[in-house]
């Protein structure tokens, strides 16, 4: 992982450190290129879990938005997924 990765990634965990009383019901979203793969890729990374997953198609088909509420402990948790998920190529995280 490059530095400006790390400083990111360490901004999010302070800033959710700050911000957020743990556990909490955290939503992660992600846009993925509309490929079965891909979302499979995503939904694999929360296997396991109580994820509510939902997805939707973009009005050109070209991407897929995937939303996924979770009950995480931690800030470390969040990062540990956000970090698991991009290793997906093509993945947006927002």
């Amino acid at each position: 992982m490059d530095k400006k990765t790390e400083d990111f990634y360490s901004r999010l965990r302070k800033q959710l450190e700050e911000d957020t009383t743990w556990p909490t019901q955290y939503l992660f979203k992600f846009i993925v290129p509309a490929n079965l793969e891909k979302i499979a890729e995503v939904r694999a990374v929360f296997d396991g879990t109580d994820a509510m997953i939902t997805t939707r198609d973009s009005s050109r088909g070209n991407f897929t938005s995937i939303s996924i509420k979770l009950t995480m402990q931690s800030p470390d948790g969040v990062v540990e997924k956000y970090i698991a998920v991009s290793k997906v190529e093509g993945v947006i995280s927002l």
